[in-house]
């Protein structure tokens, strides 16, 4: 996978100096590349005597190139041009006092591209690979519900159809009013104290659930499972940040998605274990899966207290050793790499709370909503038909055990398709034009679906719910999950319109906010789309399925209408800043209070 993804969200130099190369942050090509770098360096007034820097802008490269790209001289200097290098922008972009990292930046410090890729395969195998382990946890107590639902603890509650329904819009509605006070609570706390806390006590519910008897118990422990998880992926995407530059973050958040198909994978070979055993303690084989996959959760948890610094340069401690894991050179290239690729990185502390106008000013950026309205709207076609896919299995005659074991293709497929659109998403830089492709694909094969009759052979009809779950807009289905929504679409469209939402947001205050609203309208898709398919409509669901073929020819319209209005924006603000002269751009750069997306050169990606 290329470490320069499509949906580059990085807040380019460019438009913190007032140049209005629009596809500065959307680097399609290395040609297209190098002249936007020699137009962002030559916009710098650059002292005589400042140290050399880069000659040419990084050059994509795929993760299985251990020595980075081929075409490029890895003892070259790597340090791309910043306002850190025009001493009167760097007088506006200094980072606060209070500033974790602050120590170590120097706006002379060079380093070569040999260093830097190493250093940043350094930085994804101690922070990255736990990440990813993280959300595979995490994936166990969200997706075993589904396995449950496979090993009749329905029936052995005596609970129905809609009660599960119930227990959904529940976690869901908890799940989306905990997202922004999840992210109030990890910006005072810090995302390092504030996600292994929210893991082990998580956990502690999810161990819980070995106890059911009620519908009322049930129902409780939907609720405080929603609470605890609700703000975990917008955490983490904020605890990553202070390591990866905008560049790269993407593609890390690709990699953090992937590993929730991968977690599902896992999980149907241990729900198949787990789950035999039935009649041991004289207790159902899902009371054991709650137990067992929930104390895993609790371990990881516990690990990640310890596993996680709270910055690049404070990674020394009785775990993680007294020199820590990153070297002094090294703290020095992860702190100016970072600032230099985003200035605004260094307006707070990250342990820093946000006030209250910042949140109201954030909550009010009407130019995400369209973002918003996307989460809203895109994973509606795919959320039924996860959330019943085991029951859907097993009303197709498969077992138990068969239902479990049948959800493996459909992920291993997922893995390629991944590989597939991301690769076509970069290709064409493209992020509303993806979102069109992954509703056509749906399009496609929901028409079967909705056509198929009682008579129709369970093979076939297992194989298109399959491919309908594996094409792009269903790239994180968890066929063990009801909350399905959170996972809809996302290794290609959620690390893209996560991104998206980012790259769109342009400050530090934004972003902190913006993942939460984002998210928190796929989780208000989640508890309207829970109610398309209804027990009366069973077992071929039509009514469900005409809906959703409604839901897809909106969902068109949708992408196509966001497409439009960021595109009429950026043309709206290129002819006003057209019309500016030189003297009166650099006027506007230096004396302007206009603020992240709002600012005259901010081009909005599309």
């Amino acid at each position: 996978m290329p470490t320069k993804d499509e949906n580059l969200d990085r807040q380019t130099e460019d438009e913190k100096n007032g140049c209005t190369l629009e596809k500065a942050d959307e680097v399609s090509s290395d040609s297209e590349g190098e002249s936007i770098y020699g137009a962002i360096a030559g916009k710098l007034n650059i002292p005589d005597d400042w140290p050399q820097l880069a000659a040419h802008p990084p050059k994509k490269y795929y993760f299985w190139e251990i020595n980075g790209p081929s075409n490029v001289d890895l003892d070259g200097i790597a340090t791309q041009p910043s306002v850190f290098d025009d001493p009167e922008k760097a007088r506006l972009h200094q980072p606060t006092s209070k500033y974790e990292n602050l120590h170590r930046l120097d706006p002379r410090e060079r380093w070569t591209w040999r260093e830097e890729i190493k250093l940043v395969r350094k930085i994804d195998l101690r922070i990255m690979v736990w990440v990813a382990f993280m959300f595979m946890s995490l994936q166990l107590d969200r997706g075993n519900i589904s396995q449950a639902v496979a090993d009749n603890m329905l029936s052995d509650l005596g609970f129905s159809t809609n009660v599960f329904n119930n227990g959904n819009s529940i976690f869901k509605a908890v799940f989306l009013v905990a997202e922004v006070p999840s992210q109030l609570v990890s910006k005072k706390l810090g995302p390092d104290r504030w996600i292994p806390i929210q893991m082990v006590l998580w956990s502690a519910v999810a161990m819980s659930q070995y106890s059911l008897k009620s519908k009322a118990g049930f129902y409780i422990t939907r609720a405080l499972l929603g609470a605890l998880e609700g703000g975990f992926i917008a955490d983490v995407c904020l605890y990553l940040s202070y390591f990866y530059t905008s560049v790269e973050l993407p593609v890390r958040l690709a990699y953090f998605w992937a590993a929730l198909t991968l977690s599902d994978i896992c999980a149907a070979f241990m729900g198949f274990g787990i789950l035999h055993m039935r009649g041991v303690g004289g207790k159902e084989g899902w009371r054991w899966l709650f137990l067992i996959e929930g104390a895993i959760t609790l371990a990881v948890g516990l690990l990640s207290a310890v596993l996680m610094p709270p910055s690049p340069t404070k990674t020394a401690s009785w775990f993680r050793g007294k020199n820590g894991w990153f070297t002094e050179r090294e703290e020095k290239i992860i702190v100016n790499r970072v600032l230099r690729d985003d200035p605004s990185k260094g307006d707070m502390h990250n342990r820093q709370a946000l006030n209250f106008r910042m949140l109201w000013d954030s909550l009010c950026d009407f130019d995400l909503w369209p973002i918003y309205l996307i989460g809203l709207v895109f994973g509606m076609p795919s959320s039924p038909v996860g959330t019943y896919l085991t029951l859907t299995f097993r009303g197709l005659g498969f077992t138990t055990l068969q239902t479990t074991l049948l959800v493996l293709p459909q992920q291993v497929l997922s893995l390629f398709t991944l590989l597939a659109i991301t690769y076509l998403a970069q290709s064409t830089n493209q992020r509303s034009y993806m979102g069109i492709l992954a509703q056509l694909l749906h399009l496609v094969f929901m028409i079967p679906l909705r056509l198929f009759s009682e008579s129709t052979n369970r093979w076939v009809r297992y194989t298109i719910v399959s491919l309908y779950l594996a094409s792009p807009s269903s790239k994180l289905i968890s066929p063990c999950s009801m909350y399905i929504i959170e996972y809809n679409f996302y290794l290609l469209a959620h690390a893209i319109q996560v991104g998206w939402t980012s790259r769109n947001s342009n400050t530090v205050r934004t972003r902190t906010l913006s993942a939460a609203m984002y998210n928190m309208f796929c989780q208000l898709s989640g508890i309207i789309s829970s109610y398309i398919y209804r027990a009366d409509d069973k077992p071929l669901y039509h009514r469900g399925n005409s809906d959703i073929l409604g839901i897809i020819a909106m969902n068109l319209v949708v992408y196509a209408g966001v497409k439009v209005y960021y595109v009429t924006r950026n043309r709206m603000r290129e002819r006003k800043w057209s019309a500016l002269t030189e003297d009166e751009k650099r006027q506007y750069v230096v004396t302007t209070n206009d603020k992240g997306n709002k600012r005259l050169d901010f081009r909005f990606a599309h």
